[in-house]
């Protein structure tokens, strides 16, 4: 590794380590590689603008405006309703139902840690009240929020569609199965888990009951059909839903179950244009580095010294995914991409690894990086929801943890479950 590399890093690590915002430690790490080993400054300004006008990053802050909405508008309330209604007699019911009710938000929001808020703040109160271990509800809650990122529309897949030249709407796809196996997984833990602890189960819904509750929640069950229906048709790209997703919620709200006031509008235009500003300055400042790493033959060189390291697809893939778990703990999913994509892209063609299926593996890391301390956001979450601490969220989180490292193995052994609905649907070329 050369000496400009082992100085960027090196004053990056360090920036981390003292607590700095991620998008600071990335800006500065940057800069100061560029003036301590005079290279071009001057190209600063100019990736910093061209990185924030890709048309396609538009989808982020609608995706978030949507999801902000579509919470207030009551409808995480009426998908958990409904999820309680079908499974809550099971054993393990409740842990279930967060799990069912995770899948269907991750599929509105496009966001792990809303994903996390929306379900969380009502479903884990209730865990507890039924006799569920409050770091156990926690962990899974927290666990099963990073759905939202592996679950289409995903604003993880918005990023590395961009900075991976990847398909969007084929990459949306693709996660269907394994957001659905994730989810799938972690509500057999719990059964077991609850079996084992002799959680008491819910009275039985009757038909009734479920039908009230479909009917409650059949706006919220509409909005992703909604989304991902008029992206596969060709009605809209995927940045065009997220405008499409927004209208849909404000209306819902307003008009339809009533829970928006007009009068509520600007603050939820605040909260989500605070929330896109952050994101944002991540994404400028982690073009910066990416660029740097890229022009200075910093990647190149990482990506050979892996293949050389582990000459073979498979271990180069395990070796991937240790990495990815391990950055996972320190820096947001969005950091990665820009961080390692560089160095990971010319591996995937060397090595014949399909970037579709690369992508959602990749997505899959940094989802379990949302519930890995220390920089775990999903793990804040869960801490101010249920006023526990980090050390005991952290060990609430670890059986569902393993489950995810298990559906994690699986997406990445067998492609098939990642290509399958692309390739059914002639996505594929």
């Amino acid at each position: 590794m050369s000496v400009t590399a082992i100085f960027l890093f090196v004053v990056f690590f360090l920036l981390l380590f003292l607590n700095m915002p991620i998008a600071i430690a990335l800006g500065l790490s940057t800069a100061a590689t560029l003036i301590v080993f005079d290279l071009p400054i001057q190209s600063l300004p100019t990736t910093l603008h061209s990185s924030l006008t890709k048309f396609t990053l538009l989808a982020i802050p609608f995706f978030f405006l949507a999801g902000l909405i579509l919470e207030m508008a009551g409808i995480s309330r009426r998908l958990i309703q409904l999820a309680q209604t079908l499974t809550g007699h099971y054993t393990g019911g409740l842990a279930i139902v967060s799990v069912v009710a995770a899948c269907f938000f991750a599929a509105i929001s496009g966001s792990g840690p809303a994903t996390m808020a929306a379900v969380g703040s009502i479903i884990i109160p209730a865990m507890v009240k039924h006799g569920y271990r409050k770091e156990m509800s926690a962990g899974l809650l927290a666990t099963a929020g990073g759905i939202g990122i592996i679950l289409p529309p995903s604003i993880a897949y918005i990023v590395y569609g961009v900075v991976a030249e990847v398909s969007i709407g084929e990459l949306f796809i693709a996660g269907i199965i394994p957001g659905l196996l994730m989810g799938l997984v972690l509500a057999i833990f719990s059964y077991f888990i609850a079996k084992k602890q002799g959680i008491p189960t819910l009275p039985k819904a009757n038909k009734k009951e479920i039908w009230a509750a479909f009917k409650d929640a059949s706006w919220g069950l509409l909005a992703p059909i909604i989304i991902l229906g008029g992206i596969y048709s060709g009605v809209f790209t995927p940045t065009e839903s997220a405008v499409v997703a927004v209208f849909y919620g404000l209306i819902v709200g307003l008009f339809i179950y009533k829970e928006i006031k007009i009068k509520e509008i600007p603050r939820i235009l605040l909260q989500s244009a605070k929330t896109t500003a952050m994101i944002m300055l991540i994404v400028a400042s982690a073009s910066t580095f990416a660029w740097l790493i890229t022009v200075e033959g910093i990647a190149e060189d990482m990506a050979n010294a892996l293949m050389s390291i582990a000459p073979e697809k498979y271990t180069i893939l395990l070796m991937i995914n240790i990495i990815l778990l391990i950055a996972g703990m320190f820096v947001d999913a969005i950091s990665a991409y820009y961080i390692f994509l560089p160095i990971f892209v010319p591996i995937l063609g060397a090595m014949g690894i399909d970037p579709v299926h690369f992508g959602v593996l990749m997505t899959m890391n940094l989802a379990i990086g949302l519930v890995t301390p220390p920089v775990g956001l999903d793990l804040y979450v869960a801490c101010g929801l249920t006023g526990l601490s980090l050390k005991e969220v952290s060990i609430g989180v670890i059986p569902f943890v393993i489950a995810a490292i298990i559906v994690l193995l699986l997406v990445t052994y067998i492609p098939a479950i990642s290509l399958l609905l692309p390739s059914l649907l002639g996505m594929r070329g």
